[in-house]
């Protein structure tokens, strides 16, 4: 699959980890889903998780607190699902498409990757790929205030590069993603989710 981009004179490219660079996303999805149920939560769907992909793990806890009348601690939590996310981090590959980008564009323009994770997880994830030393800056959760769809992530990256966001362009797989991108004034390209591409190869 071969991305079409949006015209402009770019002079960065910023990407999201998660689903974007890396084809991390069913991987994460198993690490949930088992931390979950052993804190009682069975509800939480694959299709879910793809929906609310790139919210902060701490409002999809609270938000899966509020609607089963659970209590999951939050930071008990979020490092039980990465320990299980590490314990298959080996078996990730890069989407492509945004590789033959990475690849096309290092040295010409900065790179930076802008994701809600934490940064320990950005940085295993993209050390599996052996890609880490391509990007100039990492914006992770924990380095803003309000996270995707809100401007800030992207807002900051462009700002560490010293890059006006209208020169930016942002590379996501998830829809607040795209929003968040849209509000910083940033032109963006929707990268295909895991069973988008499945569908797009059978029915090439």
């Amino acid at each position: 699959m071969t991305l079409t981009l949006p015209e402009g004179d770019f002079k960065a490219y910023l990407f999201d980890c998660d689903g974007t660079i890396a084809d991390s996303m069913p991987l994460h999805y198993v690490a949930w889903d088992r931390a979950l149920r052993e804190y009682g939560c069975t509800s939480f769907t694959e299709r879910l998780f793809y929906a609310w992909g790139g919210m902060p793990v701490g409002a999809v806890v609270a938000e899966l607190n509020r609607r089963d009348g659970l209590s999951i601690p939050v930071e008990e939590f979020a490092h039980r699902k990465e320990s299980l996310y590490y314990e298959r981090i080996h078996e990730i590959q890069p989407v492509p498409e945004v590789l033959e980008q990475i690849r096309l564009q290092h040295g010409k323009i900065p790179l930076a990757v802008v994701s809600g994770s934490t940064r320990e997880s950005v940085v295993k994830s993209l050390e599996a790929l052996g890609l880490l030393d391509l990007f100039e800056t990492l914006v992770c959760a924990g380095d803003y205030q309000h996270g995707k769809p809100a401007p800030d992530p992207f807002l900051l990256a462009a700002s560490r590069l010293g890059v006006g966001p209208k020169n930016c362009l942002v590379f996501e797989d998830a829809d607040i993603g795209i929003q968040s991108a849209t509000a910083a004034g940033m032109a963006s390209i929707r990268i295909a989710q895991p069973h988008e591409r499945v569908r797009a190869a059978i029915s090439a």
